[in-house]
């Protein structure tokens, strides 16, 4: 089988290929040697041939053989070329997807500064306020299709982590590449670094244990220059090694000024870029996003995102207990996290029960934080909460009240669906996953949602053991399938918002949408929900397999160029007008979206002084 999967494999990279050389021509570029091989865009590896050696100046600079592509994929590891390596990421997406993105990109994050070697991306900061006009035009790249900006203040469940949140732009935006076939030399990760929070990060100081046994395994110096010892150099060194700015982060109109800036110079050299926002804490989550998407096309990935995502899970469940997708507005969910990306799950099942049964609807949702359920009767309720705050009249029935625990509201409403944002490692405990033994649906849903790892509500071994074999599990985090003994296994779906983020980002682009709007974003989210056959549904599969990623993006990304031609923000794409795009099939957009993605080739290379 899997010789089997390598042929094929094999036969779609070839067929890329001839596709790719068919419509593309050479590369023009302005510089020569060595700095050719020291850039990832344009470095071939042992694959440039001997015309290009001769012509790049490369004569002598790599071994004598010429390696084609296709031996350059089958020894991947060692190669050092973008293009290789997205190929072998793209037919291996399943594999790798956890190394550029969640769960990884939250341990490479916490330990960025450490681990730096060389930028990828920009870096706007405080003190760079009234020159980001002329800053944005230093990024070498005349064309910017997505770019992905964070102020690292939230990121994943591991709070301010500072500058050192590029990570997380950066692997989202690997995931675009992989995805979506956005061209790599057109996307751009932003951090923009307003201070942080974070005690430690403010105070980090360079391990002077390191510093003294780096001086002995290096053998450079025993001594100093008055011939004191090195462990006396070292106890007096005082270098600092997180990279961002040392104050406290931004607050107030102070901190909405320089995000203002930051997004009109974003506008004002790439005005049709999409801006994705992520890992911004709440407060800025909700307020940033009211803010700019009237006026740019921009979209939160943690808002918006995650809450497609899960709510095309929250259809596929309603899909297994054997009920029409009407019956969404009577499905009872608890919801633990009411932070920005919990929010986000509510509000837009919210607006798919109205869309669904109308506006006089009355959802059952129930909405918890750390002090517990969220009601009317709290003293102070986040005005992004308040409309899920439960008027005390509807729980008296249920025996709840204020600050209710999530063991006592799970007893007591005994919900169709558990679902964690909460960001706080194991609270779905035992008790709490018993409990979900009673729940009125026959086939209860958990979805842990929160990342990293080891920020999950709880484990998908935990979740069927405890709250029983018939219930339909999902991650935000990847786990393994639970083998239940008797031959049945247990699915693992991931609810991860690479199902989505790049389809909404490719169909805004390729539409030529003004703005991304709420419809588009419901548009994503019933494509995801549609993707899966009543059978999977019934054996717990919510999600399809990230193996054919693309063609899901290619769907996603339709359907949301589809809802901006009907809603009439879309202004068309390069050669592709409104008018044209207005005159496709649904098949002709799938087929659209899908010859608009990059693949890698070796593009013949033209040096220009």
């Amino acid at each position: 089988m899997w010789t089997m999967a390598r042929s094929a494999a094999s036969s779609l990279r070839q067929s890329r290929r001839r596709l790719s050389t068919a419509i593309n021509g050479p590369c023009i570029v302005h510089k020569r040697g060595a700095d050719i091989l020291h850039d990832p865009w344009f470095n071939k590896d042992t694959g440039f041939p001997l015309t290009e050696r001769d012509r790049l100046g490369l004569r002598g600079l790599l071994p004598p053989r010429v390696i084609s592509f296709e031996q350059q994929y089958a020894r991947f590891s060692e190669l050092d070329n973008l293009s290789a390596l997205v190929e072998v990421l793209m037919d291996n997406i399943k594999n790798f997807a956890p190394i550029i993105y969640t769960p990884t990109v939250g341990l490479v994050c916490q330990n960025y500064s450490g681990l730096f070697r060389r930028p990828r991306g920009m870096y706007f900061s405080a003190k760079d306020k009234g020159e980001m006009m002329s800053m944005i035009y230093n990024w070498p790249a005349h064309e910017v299709d997505m770019i992905v900006l964070t102020d690292g203040s939230r990121i994943l469940g591991l709070g301010d982590l500072g500058v050192q949140g590029i990570g997380i732009p950066i692997g989202k935006l690997d995931m675009y590449v992989a995805a979506a076939g956005i061209n790599p030399k057109k996307i751009l990760p932003i951090m923009l670094d307003v201070g942080t929070n974070n005690q430690k990060l403010l105070e980090d100081r360079l391990c002077k244990l390191i510093i003294k046994l780096y001086c002995v395994l290096t053998n450079v110096f025993r001594t100093g220059p008055n011939n004191e010892p090195v462990s006396q150099l070292a106890t007096g060194f005082t270098g600092q090694t997180d990279l961002g700015v040392r104050q406290p982060r931004l607050e107030g109109e102070e901190y909405l000024s320089i995000v203002d800036e930051i997004m009109e110079a974003i506008h004002a050299r790439w005005p049709k870029a999409i801006v994705q926002f992520e890992d911004f804490q709440m407060k800025w989550a909700f307020e940033t996003l009211d803010r700019y998407r009237k006026r740019f096309c921009m979209f939160n990935d943690d808002i918006q995102g995650t809450a497609g995502v899960a709510l095309a899970g929250l259809l596929g469940t309603v899909r297994a207990q054997g009920r029409p997708l009407t019956d969404f507005a009577n499905q009872k969910i608890v919801v633990v996290g009411a932070g920005s990306a919990g929010l986000g799950v509510l509000k837009m099942a919210l607006q798919a029960v109205s869309r669904m049964s109308g506006p006089t609807a009355d959802p059952q949702f129930f909405l918890l934080d750390k002090d517990g359920l969220i009601t009317k009767e709290r003293k102070y309720v986040d005005p992004a909460a308040a409309p899920f705050a439960k008027p005390q009249g509807e729980i008296q029935g249920y025996g709840l009240s204020e600050g209710s625990g999530l063991i006592e509201v799970v007893k007591s409403v005994k919900p169709h669906v558990l679902l964690g944002l909460s960001g706080v490692g194991g609270v779905f405990n035992e008790e709490v996953l018993k409990a979900m033994h009673e729940s009125d649906s026959i086939k209860p849903a958990i979805f842990a949602m929160s990342n990293p790892t080891e920020n999950a509500e709880c484990t998908a071994i935990e979740a069927f053991k405890h709250a029983g074999e018939n219930i339909v599990f999902a991650s935000g985090s990847p786990f393994e399938n639970v083998d239940f003994g008797n031959g049945k296994m247990g699915h693992v779906n991931q609810a991860n918002n690479m199902y989505l983020f790049p389809g909404i980002g490719l169909g805004s682009l390729l539409s030529g949408a003004r703005i991304i709007t709420d419809e588009m974003l419901q548009a994503a989210a019933e494509c995801l929900a549609s993707y899966m056959t009543d059978e999977e549904i019934q054996r717990g599969v919510l999600y399809p397999s990230i193996d054919i990623i693309r063609d899901i993006t290619a769907e996603v990304g339709a359907a949301v160029l589809r809802e901006a031609v009907a809603e009439e923000v879309a202004e068309g794409h390069g050669n592709v007008g409104i008018k044209e795009l207005s005159h496709m099939s649904k098949d002709e957009t799938v087929e659209y979206v899908k010859s608009n993605m990059w693949y890698p080739i070796y593009s013949t290379l033209v040096h220009e002084k």
